[in-house]
């Protein structure tokens, strides 16, 4: 399921072409979809597993928070800074 997903995005996303701006913002969206769900898988870990989603947790947060900059030194997106 995960797969076929993944093929049905980047097949739609590779026939429209999006501008820089767009392919952000589709980072960014994903970015903190992926950072929600380590946070929901953290709330079920036990043991070892709690460790995995902390640096998760941590690494992803780290890559919204430098995505989320980005998009602010944009040209787009600096009237809403």
């Amino acid at each position: 399921m995960i797969y076929e997903k993944y093929v049905k995005e980047n097949s739609a996303s590779a026939k429209k072409k999006n501008s820089p701006n767009s392919d952000l913002i589709n980072c960014i969206i994903k970015t903190r979809e992926d950072l929600i769900t380590a946070n929901n898988n953290f709330e079920f870990a036990d043991g070892d597993l709690i460790d995995y989603y902390l640096y998760q947790i941590k690494a992803t947060q780290a890559k919204y928070n430098y995505l989320l900059k980005k998009a602010k030194q944009s040209r787009t997106f600096s009237k809403y800074a």
